[in-house]
């Protein structure tokens, strides 16, 4: 998954009526609204909808099949790498064997980018997209 859509496209295509008719899940969302404000509801609703949201372009660490690596290297770097538990490592590279590939890791690219490098460092095919 590439990133989320722009929320202030969203917001602007809101009909006047839907922070009212729905102030309880935006309450819920933004945090409690400040009672001695002299601000419209609608409009702090909003504000604070977009306050609350941070746009991040999020990105998958996707792990490939070849025939060149066994399952315990795979299994040892998904440890050591993602930090993942051995549960976890182990059922990723039973995916990875079966399915041919896995979504390790989900993030930024700043995040994944280190670990792409040490999987790919250790000899296994690895991608973000």
């Amino acid at each position: 998954m590439k990133g989320y859509f722009r929320i202030g496209v969203f917001v602007s295509f809101l009909p006047i009526n839907f922070a009212s008719s729905n102030l309880f899940l935006f309450s819920y969302f933004c945090g409690q609204l400040k009672s001695n404000t002299k601000v419209p509801v609608q409009e702090q609703i909003l504000t604070d909808l977009l306050e609350a949201i941070e746009i991040t372009d999020v990105r998958d660490l996707i792990v490939f099949n070849d025939d060149f690596n066994t399952f315990e290297h795979v299994i040892e770097t998904l440890i050591r790498v993602c930090k993942h538990t051995p549960e976890q490592a182990e059922q990723c590279t039973w995916l990875i064997h079966h399915k041919g590939k896995c979504k390790v890791k989900a993030g930024s690219y700043e995040e994944l980018n280190p670990m792409r490098e040490a999987i790919v460092d250790a000899g296994i095919d690895a991608k973000i997209v």
